[in-house]
């Protein structure tokens, strides 16, 4: 009965679309997001095209994120749909990073017929969704959702980016083989899922590697204005490195104060940074010599990389970041997996869906975030970050 509804509500928008193209030229009047005009891709021209929509933050503190990621799917739609193997439509909504704003975006999306969803873009927004997709059967795909809460116990739900406990695991390995003898403090927010479990994972290992942490503080969303107790503490420590498993927001006051009262250790983020050089009133010079995990950088020099900074550069006028090379991939990712599993764009969202399922954890995927990427069924993928430090306002491989 469920999928005789999806199939019949498909058939609906699918005449409504025409409907609206021949009296409006094809144009997208009907969306109410706050997204941009331009959120939707233009449909295949015989209409024979899957459905892919995504949410993430285009507005608000986060919107970095967002926008990374709506620019990037587009560029992986253009370059699907020009080739002519498989044809996309895509559509973005803007959620806020908030996770009752999501779900509301998200019935948006299936309201115009969304069969696949390429998100979204945070942990939060993920998590309040994820319920919705595993109960209506609707494959997903977060480009860049990493708490491992967004997965667990739902066979749908699947990821680009490596989780928080990779991150975690990642970052005290990389410290314990490259930076030795090092002491350090953690500042890290403890009423967010995602900063806590990068935490705790990292800690864990940590002191499995005898890695020396001497300070460990904390804040919440309503105290990241002031963070002159916790670096007071931390250089009390003697901490010359500060692990900071947080969102570049923050992490731009934390540098700025850090700046102010003379304290210059190495700070070392995980990919919630990626954002920090392009934030809107942030001196970026105050981030020369911060370290990062992330599984892209735009300075790599293999040509996938670099066609695709330069289409990103000549469409938007910046540079992309982890978050839109992780959303180029989850194209891609979906493209392949459809292609792989038979799918047809007159299946409905349900039967899309359980065919995906059974073939993501076949796949193995060489994209711009990792070489011979796979999964779990669990949804987890399997790559390694690699880390990069800022030098002169941008991302370089450490020792370059």
């Amino acid at each position: 009965m469920k999928t005789f509804k999806r199939v019949m509500a498909l058939v609906m928008v699918a005449a409504l679309c025409l409907v609206c193209f021949a009296a409006c030229g094809g144009s997208e009047g009907e969306t109410t997001s706050s997204a941009p005009a331009d959120s939707t891709s233009a449909p295949a021209a015989d209409g024979a095209a899957f459905k892919i929509g995504s949410t993430g933050p285009l507005t608000g503190e986060a919107a970095i994120y967002g926008t990374a990621v709506m620019n990037a799917a587009k560029i992986a739609v253009d370059e699907i749909n020009a080739e002519g193997k498989i044809k996309f439509e895509f559509k973005y909504e803007d959620d806020v990073a908030d996770g009752e704003t999501a779900v509301n975006a998200y019935n948006k999306l299936m309201d115009w017929g969304m069969q696949i969803l390429m998100g979204p873009v945070t942990t939060g927004s993920s998590i309040a969704v994820g319920a919705k997709t595993f109960e209506e059967r609707v494959f997903s795909l977060t480009p860049s959702g990493s708490s491992t809460d967004i997965i667990d116990g739902k066979d749908n739900f699947f990821q680009v980016c490596f989780t928080d406990p990779n991150q975690g695991t990642g970052s005290a390995d990389y410290i314990s083989e490259n930076m030795k003898d090092a002491k350090v403090a953690v500042i890290y927010r403890n009423d967010d899922a995602y900063s806590q479990g990068i935490h705790d994972t990292f800690v864990k290992e940590a002191k499995a590697k005898n890695v020396e942490i001497v300070y460990e503080g904390t804040f919440t969303k309503d105290t990241a204005t002031d963070f002159s107790v916790q670096l007071t503490a931390a250089k009390a420590a003697n901490a010359d490195t500060v692990f900071l498993p947080i969102y570049y927001q923050p992490a731009s006051v934390i540098l700025k104060q850090a700046n102010d009262m003379g304290y210059k250790p190495t700070f070392f983020g995980v990919d919630g940074m990626d954002g920090i050089l392009t934030m809107e009133g942030f001196d970026a010079k105050l981030a020369e010599g911060v370290m990062l995990l992330t599984p892209f950088s735009a300075d790599a020099e293999d040509e996938k990389t670099q066609s695709f900074v330069k289409k990103y550069k000549e469409a938007y006028g910046d540079t992309p970041n982890q978050f839109a090379a992780d959303a180029y991939d989850g194209i891609y990712i979906i493209a392949e997996a459809l292609q792989k599993a038979g799918c047809t764009v007159d299946m409905s969202a349900e039967e899309i869906c359980e065919k995906l399922i059974a073939v993501m954890p076949t796949l193995s995927f060489d994209g711009l975030t990792g070489e011979g990427m796979t999964w779990a069924k669990t949804g987890e993928v399997s790559k390694a970050p690699r880390a990069v430090v800022i030098k002169d306002g941008v991302y370089v491989t450490p020792g370059k």
